[in-house]
């Protein structure tokens, strides 16, 4: 795809999850650094860099993509020649992409430490990390059950118990309202994350702030699953995490309800690092309030926060 498909692709959730929208935008970047056909060396970086703002403006929420994206143009300033930053933007996504789904793998392995043998596990939306550590739980024998959220309005839970069914976890849907109704017979919760502010707050699909405050008060303990690249250094400097809203025709069809009705359709919830038992990472499992500590050691300070 080109990166307009690519961007118009995330836009309309055709590419879904913080991942997966990371490794494209990674993606992107790098066909279109490849397929540059031009001669004029600062041309070349000033298309770079609208088809980065173009890709950042599809999904402002998701750290993920901002990080990939600046991972990749990383040094591109300091390029003198075409070739020179074309084989950068390669060697940069090619990097990025990998160490991205080693990430999950590492996760999966790390956070299943914490599950034993008849737990059962609530998690919410279709978290490609958090399915990592319930899977390699599973594939090590321990007996577990998985409670799914419906996750709307786009249902990604579907897609999660599809995924659970296939690799023969026993698994249960439920609608969001009932998690409170369900969180007694709950041993803990793993869900992802968008983004994972310095202050340990984490950002992620609309209603796991509702959970999480549930598994609190159950004193179940909750688990946030994140690439490190999923840490904001925005966030250090001060930048509050927007909170993306998205068509209210993903709700309600038109003439269900009458037009002077105000409909809100918030993407996303924050939720405090005081209802977070721990984040499970790539390089170890952490409290939420080390989430600055990782911003600094994996992601530095250096970057460029001007887009």
């Amino acid at each position: 795809m080109s990166l307009r498909e690519v961007a118009h692709s995330i836009r309309t959730m055709e590419i879904r999850g913080a991942g997966e929208i990371a490794r494209a935008g990674a993606n992107a970047l790098k066909d279109f650094a490849q397929g540059y056909k031009g001669k004029d060396i600062d041309r070349f970086k000033n298309q770079l860099e609208g088809g980065k703002k173009l890709l950042l403006s599809t999904r402002p929420t998701a750290i993920s993509l901002w990080n990939a994206l600046q991972t990749v143009t990383k040094g591109a300033k300091d390029s003198k020649d075409i070739e020179e930053l074309r084989d950068l933007i390669v060697a940069n996504a090619d990097g990025f992409v990998s160490r991205s789904k080693d990430a999950v793998k590492m996760i999966g392995k790390v956070g299943s430490q914490r599950i034993k043998g008849g737990d059962r596990i609530l998690t919410h939306c279709n978290s490609k990390a958090a399915l990592s550590v319930i899977g390699h739980a599973f594939r090590d024998g321990k007996k577990i059950e998985v409670t799914v959220t419906e996750s709307r309005p786009w249902r990604q839970g579907l897609q999660t118990a599809k995924e659970l069914a296939r690799d023969g976890i026993p698994t249960t849907l439920i609608i969001d309202s009932a998690v409170r109704w369900v969180m007694k017979d709950i041993d803990l919760v793993y869900v992802g994350a968008d983004t994972v502010a310095s202050n340990g707050a984490v950002i992620n699909k609309i209603g796991t702030s509702q959970i999480a405050l549930i598994a609190h008060e159950a004193r179940v303990p909750f688990i946030v699953c994140a690439e490190t690249f999923k840490f904001s250094p925005k966030t250090v400097h001060g930048e509050l995490v927007q909170i993306e809203e998205r068509d209210p025709s993903e709700i309600v069809k038109e003439g269900e309800i009458p037009k002077s009705v105000r409909i809100r359709n918030p993407v996303f919830d924050a939720t405090p690092a005081d209802y977070i038992d721990s984040i499970v990472t790539e390089v170890g499992v952490i409290s939420p309030y080390a989430a600055y500590d990782i911003i600094v050691k994996e992601l530095g300070q250096e970057m460029d926060l001007e887009i």
